[in-house]
């Protein structure tokens, strides 16, 4: 069989590949917080037709001869680029100017990562995001591997003007007095682009990744809280589109290289005749 075939096969499936991505961000564009991802080939196996040669007294040298045998993917990258600013004008609706992530836990106490700070008081006064985990806060301490606990304020209907600052203390006003009711943690990581995207916007902690360094906001790693707004999608459509246009191209021509291979065997098949 000609080895452009299955050069041609694999360069399809790479393209497929990187079109899948290209779909998702694009599906993605306008999802709070969401983290677009990018697609980068490499070469693969190469069959060697003859050695290179060195010069000789009376000949020059000579260089080898190679076969390539397509494409395959060689990674698939989290673009960490930060959102826009979207204002909301909700106090709770809260935006990390910097690095940072926020903590959430579910019920079971599996911990998350997000960018998405759509948050909201429920019945018992716990801060939870919008599948109802909880938000952790608490007195978390400057280094790695520590512990969060959610934040739940006792008889959170009797205060009044519900506030966060950019250092994430959530602050009420109760008989006229202004209260301190809990402060907001958040977490980096040394690596963030080894984080695992689960889906929902939320990020998990692998090896790559390092564990979470847990800290308040406010500082130049994690960045400050910004109340009354979200961080938009980093998916640059015009980006996308353009990718879009070359994937498709490229995909075009790998079929056109099977088309082609196809004719050159059918054509060998008919020497037979």
């Amino acid at each position: 069989m000609l080895r452009s075939l299955y050069s041609g096969v694999s360069g399809l499936r790479s393209h497929q590949t990187k079109m899948d991505v290209i779909g998702n961000n694009i599906a993605n564009v306008n999802t709070t917080a969401f983290k677009s991802s990018r697609v980068t080939f490499k070469d693969v196996y190469y069959q060697t037709m003859s050695n290179a040669a060195a010069n000789t007294d009376i000949k020059g040298g000579s260089n080898p001869k190679r076969i390539g045998y397509g494409s395959t993917v060689s990674s698939i990258d989290v673009v960490n680029t930060r959102g826009g600013y979207q204002t909301t004008d909700r106090t709770l609706d809260l935006y990390l100017d910097g690095e940072g992530y926020f903590v959430v836990q579910d019920e079971a106490g599996n911990v998350s990562y997000t960018r998405c700070g759509n948050f909201s008081f429920d019945v018992q006064g716990a801060l939870v995001d919008p599948n109802g985990n909880y938000v952790g806060g608490g007195t978390p301490e400057y280094s790695e591997g520590s512990d969060t606990e959610p934040i739940i304020i006792d008889n959170i209907d009797e205060y009044t003007d519900i506030a966060i600052d950019r250092d994430g203390k959530i602050t009420g006003v109760l008989d006229g007095n202004v209260e301190t009711l809990g402060q907001i943690a958040v977490a980096k990581f040394k690596n963030p682009e080894g984080l695992s995207q689960q889906g929902g916007i939320y990020f998990k902690e692998t090896k790559n990744s390092g564990e979470p360094t847990l800290t308040y906001p406010g500082g130049s790693a994690t960045g400050t809280v910004v109340s009354g707004g979200l961080e938009m999608s980093n998916v640059d459509l015009s980006k996308e589109l353009t990718d879009m246009i070359t994937t498709e191209r490229g995909f075009q021509a790998n079929s056109r290289v099977i088309t082609v291979s196809d004719e050159m065997l059918q054509e060998l098949v008919n020497i037979k005749r």
